[in-house]
């Protein structure tokens, strides 16, 4: 190169050819629905373009269809600062932000897209959607005086009357008057009133179906609606007047008579119930619904003529009717094998839907400068057997790794528990009144890092909060002894005993195992100073007392009839029972007298505060565990106050509790292999009162410091899970076993 002549750099290809053909095929990648490679490939463009508002666009909807909506808010924000006369970007930035909860941003956005198009559909309607679920009442009314009024219109008024928390009443009359002019049809409002309560807004559902009851007066079918969403709603007496309203009109409708069987379950008039569920049978033997109904309602009236049967029949037809659906929980007290346990509660899972924009995207990476946040789901944070299990716990957790949050739905009792737990917590948030995804949003909006769910499938539950994954890390713990069967929950916690590695093909979840047991207990439980006399029990004098306090469903036929042998082989001997309730009483005294065991040796205890619940253990001499479903809490007070346990584990979480409490307080041989073991054992211990003694000595000499209630050692352990469960996310791996 001569001296002083300039270097050219003559590209091999025109660089504005280049780009454009790559655009080209990002297009064609994208309109091939390959989501990912199309963001990569708008991605690289943006490198050499970065301010192109039309691939920031582009690149926006594919991560909207990827799930990463807060890049794709990002990625649109952009895009609309770049053409800010584009309607159609401001609508979906609208939309987008709207299904983010972002509501004032998304109103914002959607108002501007009308004002550059005021015909403009799509922002039309996220407008009304909006409205309806914010309750902006006065924005639907501005629009109304300035555009004609159509059906979308005046539905979206009605919800958002409802969702601001006005009278139901002034949207009923609003949808009564359009539908009176022709506007509204009946087939609009099933459809409306169906979808709110499908997605769980019983309100705006109760209201709609009550203007297409108004609509069609003779129709069973909404009334029954109408019953169960009062039943929902925790409004009884009004959903059986509407359920009465639907059976004088058809006195067949089956529905009806379920939901009926419903209500009195829920008021435990479980007699009551049951008669409900034999008229659906009476109509329909093969009703699955009503065989499930009657098998629940049996057990807690210990009516057991038949339905052990009825079980094993029920387990055969959820194996080959995928229609045949079964209350998880139910079936923990019933004779059914670990598969079948797994495939109801998949079914379950799998009814815990979740609307595609509802589902919320994976969580941000974790913050490294501040502690880990931990959230508790649950509805049982007051006096209840989960919350004096676990309220030591919470007071102990490490506060300077952990940040901990409960996310209560249930009653404020306002008793002394209640004040304890909510003082335990970091953060203590009301969320009874909110609707699952509102819900959801708010633990995504807190940042918890590991959500732990206190209750599974147990009464009052809400998986479908969990659905929605509010957080990156979810975890069935305490509530539930068993599988959730979900893709949403990520680990369960047990223990060697209860849910051993070689069980874990029987889990959706990966196991974790703690070092001696899953349980946590209050190593402060209060025992009442007074104690009761045994004639204030109603225990005689010298008898040998058996007892078990646990529910009266748990209890199965085969093992009362070793009870009732025990009886026999001890003379003078009695059992003590809980008293859930009259029926199971009777039906108990009953199937004793048949065996012929006098009916006045079965004591019933009845429900009292826990503290004397605790104190009247002193006159009990050995508690009788159930099987398949064992004692949990109930054998942690035994224990506590030195009674000891026999058991017989199982193949199931919920049949190994109690052998993996006895473990714990140094008592494994109390946990037997076989139900002849069971019985000859616990007659071997009411025969040998010394050796009795010695158990009931070891319990009271080992309970400050045996791992069972040893709280602060139990606390660091869970942490320990914890922490592992947390580094996995953060590494970006897959939830595996955790042994601590």
């Amino acid at each position: 190169m001569a001296k002083g002549q300039r270097a050219i750099n003559v590209p091999t290809r025109n660089a504005a050819l280049k780009w454009a053909e790559d655009a080209r095929r990002a297009a064609a990648v994208h309109r091939a629905g390959n989501f990912a490679e199309a963001a990569d490939l708008y991605a690289s463009l943006l490198k050499r373009e970065p301010k192109n508002p039309q691939v920031k666009h582009m690149l926006a909807l594919c991560l909207c269809r990827l799930g990463r909506l807060p890049e794709a808010a990002d990625a649109l924000r952009a895009a609309a600062q770049g053409l800010p006369d584009n309607p159609d970007i401001a609508a979906g930035l609208g939309n987008m932000l709207a299904d983010m909860g972002q509501h004032a941003e998304a109103r914002e956005a959607l108002l501007r897209a009308l004002a550059l198009a005021p015909d403009h559909k799509g922002a039309r309607a996220a407008v009304m959607r909006l409205a309806a679920i914010t309750g902006d009442v006065d924005l639907l009314r501005q629009r109304m005086a300035r555009e004609p009024v159509d059906a979308d219109t005046v539905v979206a008024l009605g919800k958002a009357m409802i969702a601001a928390g006005e009278d139901p009443a002034g949207a009923i009359a609003e949808w009564l008057r359009a539908a009176q002019q022709g506007m509204l049809t009946f087939d609009r409002v099933i459809e409306e009133a169906t979808r709110a309560s499908q997605e769980a807004r019983p309100g705006e559902a109760l209201a709609l179906f009550q203007v297409a009851a108004a609509l069609k007066p003779s129709d069973a079918a909404i009334q029954c609606n109408i019953g169960a969403l009062l039943l929902d709603l925790r409004r009884p007496r009004d959903a059986a007047n509407a359920l009465q309203k639907a059976l004088n009109l058809n006195p067949t409708h089956i529905k009806s008579l379920l939901n009926f069987g419903a209500l009195y379950f829920n008021e435990k008039k479980y007699a009551e119930a049951l008669t409900y569920y034999r008229r659906v049978l009476a109509l329909n033997p093969d009703d699955p619904a009503a065989l499930h109904g009657a098998m629940n309602n049996s057990r807690h009236i210990c009516q057991w003529t038949g339905v052990e049967e009825a079980e094993a029949d029920f387990a055969r037809r959820m194996a080959r009717d995928e229609n045949t659906h079964a209350d998880p929980f139910v079936l923990l007290s019933c004779h059914v094998t670990p598969t079948d346990h797994l495939r109801a509660a998949r079914d379950y899972a799998r009814q815990q839907t979740v609307a595609p924009h509802d589902r919320l995207p994976p969580a941000p990476p974790a913050d490294p400068g501040r502690r880990i946040r931990i959230g508790y789901l649950s509805c049982d944070l007051h006096r209840h057997a989960t919350a004096f299990l676990a309220a030591d716990m919470l007071e102990r957790h490490d506060r300077d790794t952990f940040e901990i949050f409960a996310y209560s739905y249930g009653p404020d009792d306002e008793t002394a528990m209640r004040r304890r737990i909510v003082a335990a917590f970091d953060h203590f948030v009301e969320v009874g009144a909110m609707t699952d995804i509102e819900v959801a949003h708010r633990i995504r909006e807190d940042g918890i890092d590991i959500l732990v769910d206190l209750k599974g499938y147990t009464k009052g539950c809400r998986p479908r909060i969990l659905a929605a994954r509010p957080a990156p890390v979810q975890v069935n713990f305490l509530g539930y002894p068993g599988t959730m069967g979900a893709d949403f929950i990520d680990y369960v916690i047990g223990d060697p005993i209860v849910t051993p590695l070689s069980a874990a093909s029987d889990y959706d979840e990966r196991i974790v195992q703690l070092p001696h047991s899953y349980q946590p207990n209050d190593s402060q439980r209060a025992v009442a100073i007074t104690v009761p006399t045994r004639a204030e029990c109603g225990l005689p004098d010298e008898a040998f007392v058996f007892c078990c306090f646990n529910n009266t469903y748990k209890i199965t036929p085969s093992v009362f009839d070793i009870w009732m042998r025990l009886l026999d082989q001890v003379p003078g001997s009695v059992l003590w029972l809980y008293e859930a309730n009259p029926a199971a009483r009777d039906n108990l005294a009953y199937v004793a007298a048949c065996q012929g065991v006098e009916p006045e040796r079965l004591i019933f205890a009845p429900l009292v505060d826990t503290a004397d619940h605790l104190a009247r253990y002193v006159h009990a001499d050995l508690f009788l565990d159930t099987r398949p479903y064992n004692a949990h809490t109930t054998a942690s007070d035994a224990l506590w106050c030195g009674v000891p346990v026999v058991t017989f584990p199982g193949e199931s979480f919920a049949s190994r509790v109690a052998a993996s409490l006895l473990h714990a307080v140094g008592l494994p041989e109390l946990a037997t292999s076989s139900a002849a073991e069971y019985e000859a054992l616990a007659l071997a211990l009411a025969r040998d009162p010394a050796r009795l003694a010695a158990f009931k000595a070891h319990l009271l000499e080992v309970r400050p410091h045996a791992p069972l209630f040893d709280t602060g050692a139990y606390t660091r352990a869970i942490e320990t899970a914890y922490l592992r469960m947390h580094a996995l996310r953060v590494a970006g791996r897959a939830p595996e076993p955790i042994v601590v």
